[in-house]
Order: structure tokens, then C-alpha cells, then sequence
């Protein structure tokens, strides 16, 4: 892995890689390195990206996608490079998709057949209604005023069941209080970029998709949700948490900045059953999320079932290879991290190649800065 990864980074002239101590270049600088890191580097090709979409045989199989040509970097060297704006937003891409403002890819989370309107049994849903309905097994899904709560024991009377610590903490009215109020802003101690750079960057690697529908998967308080909904890239932008106080929050910001809802749902779900129909999800993004999911397995194996082919994954997330010394100790006890707190431990970035090859993601490309990791996989077709 050592001897490629060495002929990867071979590939860089110097001069366009980043000083090994300094931080983030300044934007104007460095626009041109972004697009060759993006687009350039590596012997492989990201999947082609995605045209105007054709309709598939049947409404499970949503949204088919035809290709045209992207290339981007494989591996690209560890890097901090910020995409050109206006090259993110250059090139047309899917044609919007006029059926997504009313819910019509909600599916129950338990069979995975779209939602109907409760009213007539068989309508596609909408925000005005109160309720959506499985058009199978005909389980009910009220709406919390706030969300749709799509999980699975919703509506259960005694049944109850607690998830791992980490997602139990930031389902704490104090923790989804202060996400934007100081904690999300400390993740630029562990190399993140910053909001604006960061949502620069994965408009980038999602520009094929544009006009389509977005997920963000754990969105929290809703920081890159209310910017796909105000960028207006997106037909339908899902905001999917499974914490309540963190949509309730996403809400209260959305109203407080006065940003309309009408290409918005917000989603209360569980990342391991995603209540979505097959193959009709355009894009997701998951913005330094997938370490705190109880098995990134699991979830990456639903996102890859959401997606139509040729639809993207973006995701950032920490990398602690960083740290050379403490990275045997870390191999060792992960495992015991994992079972105390439920948080997950990345090692390299190869391990999130792994993992998305094995849920059927390819292409996989990413960028780095100290612990921080933006990486991109496409569904294959």
C-alpha cells in the first residue's frame, strides 16, 4: 500500500502540495490545485456522472440516472485544496425532478414500500398532510408538528430501546443547544476547513447531481442542510437526524433565518433503516457523521440501497493516522472505544475504501487536511 500510495503522490508537482506544517492556503491560491486534485489526479475514473434522468420500470426503483464524464482523483495526496466556486456550479447537470416537492421518496422504514397519504389510502404524500401511511403494511406515521418521525418503533406504547452513547448524547436538548454554538466550531483543531469550505468542497464532488434530491444524513442542527436548501442546487432536500432536539433546533434556525421550507423535509430516522425508496436518492451528504453511527456498516449499506446508479456519497469524517505512535494502540483497543462510547475509530483512509467497495460504492476519492477526510464514492451502475 506504501509503494502506491508513493506513486500516487508522485504524480503531484510540489509546488501545488500544501507546506507539511502550515494550515489552510488561502482559496484564491490555490483554486487551480483544487480543480487538478478533484478532477486530474490517479489512474482511475470517478464513475460518470449523472444527465437527465430516465424513469425507471417501477416507483420502488425510483429515479434511473444516465452518465456523462467526470474525472477525479482516485488518491489524491493529502491536501487541503478549496473548489473553485464557480467551477462547482459551471457544468448543467440532472434535470430537477418535479415529483420530489411532495414526499414521493419517503418510504416506511419497516417494508420499504412508498408512503401514501392517510386521507385516500393512495395518493403521494404531502407536507399538508397529517399523517403518511405505508402502502403495504399500513402502519401510520404522524407528523411531530417540527418532523416526520420515520423510525421504526415509533408509535410504540411500551416498547423502548436505548442506542450507544454517542448517539444518545446528541439526542440531549443541551448538546443539540450548543452544536452550532461552539461545538461544531472546534472541529478546526482536527484540520476541518470551516463550514463554508467544507460545503464548497462536497458542492464539487455532488455537482453531477444537482437539480435532483439530497439527503443529509445526520444532519444535526441542520449547518449544510439550510445551505443546499438556500443554494437552490437541489429539487428536495431531506434533512435526516434520529435525534429530535437536533431537527427541533434545524427547525428554529430555519425560521429564525427566514428560509423557506418548500423544497425541505425534515426527517427523523435511523441511519441503519433509512426510511427511502430504492434506488431514488440522488445524492447524500454526511457531514462528520459516519464515526458517530452505531455501524458504519450497516448505514453505508442503506445509503448505497437509496441511491439510483451513479448517485454520490459525501462524507467527512476524522482520521487518526496522524498520530503514528498512537495508531497500534488505537488498532488495539477501537474495538473497546466502540463498545464504551459507540463512537468509531478510522485508522486510514483505505479502511473507508473498504468499507465503501464492500456496500457496492466505487471510485472512491477524498481529501485531507491533519485528522480531517472529505471523501466521495459513486454507486455503481
Amino acid at each position: 500500500m506504501g509503494r502506491a500510495r508513493e506513486e500516487r503522490e508522485k504524480k503531484i508537482p510540489k509546488s501545488q502540495l500544501p507546506p507539511a506544517n502550515q494550515g489552510l492556503a488561502p482559496s484564491a491560491a490555490i483554486s487551480a490545485a483544487a480543480l487538478v486534485v478533484l478532477r486530474g489526479f490517479g489512474e482511475r475514473r470517478l464513475a460518470p456522472c449523472l444527465a437527465a434522468p430516465r424513469r425507471a420500470t417501477t416507483s420502488a426503483a425510483g429515479k434511473m440516472l444516465p452518465r456523462s464524464a467526470l474525472q477525479a482523483s482516485a488518491s489524491p495526496a493529502f491536501t487541503t485544496v478549496v473548489p473553485d466556486s464557480d467551477e462547482a456550479v459551471a457544468e448543467p447537470s440532472v434535470e430537477a425532478d418535479t415529483e420530489t416537492s411532495e414526499l414521493s421518496k419517503l418510504a416506511c422504514p419497516i417494508c420499504y414500500y412508498p408512503l401514501v397519504s392517510s386521507i385516500d389510502h393512495q395518493s403521494a404524500p404531502t407536507k399538508s398532510d397529517s399523517s403518511l401511511e405505508c402502502s403495504t403494511c399500513n402502519k401510520v406515521y404522524s407528523s411531530k408538528d417540527d418532523y416526520w418521525d420515520l423510525t421504526v418503533a415509533v408509535g410504540s406504547n411500551e416498547y423502548s430501546e436505548s442506542m450507544p452513547a454517542a448517539t444518545e448524547l446528541f439526542r440531549t436538548p443541551l448538546v443539540s443547544f450548543l452544536y452550532e454554538r461552539g461545538w461544531r466550531q472546534n472541529f478546526i483543531w482536527g484540520g476541518f476547513p470551516g463550514l463554508e469550505r467544507e460545503f464548497d468542497m462536497a458542492k464539487t464532488y455532488l455537482m453531477p447531481t444537482t437539480g435532483g434530491v439530497i439527503v443529509d444524513a445526520s444532519c444535526g442542527s441542520g449547518l449544510f442542510s439550510r445551505l443546499f436548501v438556500k443554494s437552490g442546487l437541489y429539487s428536495l432536500v431531506v434533512a435526516l437526524d434520529f435525534s429530535e432536539n437536533m431537527l427541533k433546533q434545524c427547525n428554529e434556525f430555519i425560521k429564525q433565518e427566514n428560509i423557506s421550507d418548500e423544497r425541505l423535509a425534515l426527517v427523523r430516522a435511523d441511519i441503519s433503516r433509512l426510511p427511502l425508496v430504492s434506488g431514488s436518492i440522488y445524492a447524500v451528504h454526511a457531514g462528520a457523521a459516519i464515526h458517530c453511527w452505531p455501524s458504519p456498516a450497516c448505514a453505508v449499506a442503506e445509503i448505497s440501497q437509496v441511491l439510483c446508479p451513479g448517485g454520490i456519497f459525501v462524507a467527512s469524517t476524522f482520521i487518526a493516522d496522524v498520530l503514528p505512535p498512537a495508531v497500534p494502540v488505537l488498532r488495539i483497543g477501537r474495538p473497546y472505544i466502540g463498545q464504551i462510547t459507540g463512537s468509531n475509530v478510522f485508522l486510514s483512509e483505505a479502511e473507508l475504501e473498504d468499507l465503501c467497495r464492500a456496500c457496492g460504492l466505487v471510485d472512491f476519492t477524498f481529501v485531507r487536511n491533519g485528522f480531517y477526510i472529505m471523501f466521495s464514492a459513486t454507486k455503481a451502475s
